[in-house]
C-alpha cells in the first residue's frame, strides 16, 4: 500500500501547483503587461513540472502493477496470459491519462478567466475521457475473462477500479471548484 501514500503525497504537491497557480497569479495578471512573451523562468518551471509529473506517473504505474501482481495470485500459465493484456491496457490507459492531464492543465490555465463556453468544453472533454476509460476497463475485463476466466477477470476489474478511484479522489480533491476563484 505504498502506492496510497505516494499518490497522496504526489497529489498534494503536483495538482495544487497545476490548479492553484493560476489562482495565485490572478492579481499578478491584473497588473501584468499583456505581452505574449514567455519568460525563460516560466519555460523552465513548466519543463521541470512536466518532468516531475512524468516521473511520478511512471512510479505510480509501476506501483499499481506491483499491487496488481500481489493481489492477482496467478499461476505461471495464467500470468503469461494476463500480463501482456494488462500491459496493453496500461499503455492505452496512459494515453487516456495524457489527455486528462492536458485537460487539467487547460483548466488551470483558464481558471481565473473561465467562461461558460470554456467550462462546458472542459467538462465535455472530462466526461468523454471518463467514458473512454470505462470502456477500456470493460474491454480489458472481457479479454482477461477469455484468457484466464471470469473470477480472475473480476478480481482484476475490482482492484483496478479501486486503484483508479483512489487516484481520482486525490485529483478531484486537489482541484479548486470552478467559479470560486474569481
Amino acid at each position: 500500500m505504498k502506492l496510497l501514500s505516494r499518490v497522496w503525497l504526489a497529489m498534494l504537491f503536483i495538482l495544487p501547483m497545476l490548479a492553484a497557480s493560476p489562482c495565485r497569479a490572478q492579481t499578478e495578471t491584473q497588473t501584468a503587461d499583456k505581452s505574449t512573451a514567455v519568460s525563460p523562468d516560466t519555460d523552465a518551471q513548466k519543463k521541470n513540472l512536466q518532468a516531475y509529473i512524468d516521473l511520478l506517473r511512471k512510479d505510480i504505474r509501476q506501483q499499481k502493477a506491483e499491487i496488481m501482481g500481489a493481489v492477482m495470485v496467478l499461476s505461471a500459465d495464467d500470468a503469461a496470459k494476463f500480463w501482456p493484456i494488462y500491459s496493453d491496457y496500461d499503455s492505452q490507459l496512459t494515453k487516456l491519462n495524457d489527455q486528462r492531464v492536458e485537460n487539467i492543465k487547460e483548466y488551470a490555465r483558464t481558471y481565473n478567466q473561465m467562461t461558460d463556453e470554456k467550462a462546458d468544453e472542459l467538462i465535455q472533454k472530462s466526461l468523454a475521457n471518463q467514458k473512454l476509460r470505462e470502456e477500456l476497463l470493460a474491454k480489458t475485463y472481457d479479454r482477461v475473462k477469455q484468457a484466464v476466466g471470469a473470477i480472475t477477470a473480476a478480481r482484476f476489474a475490482q482492484v483496478e477500479h479501486q486503484l483508479l478511484l483512489i487516484i481520482d479522489l486525490q485529483i478531484a480533491s486537489s482541484l479548486p471548484v470552478v467559479g470560486q476563484g474569481s
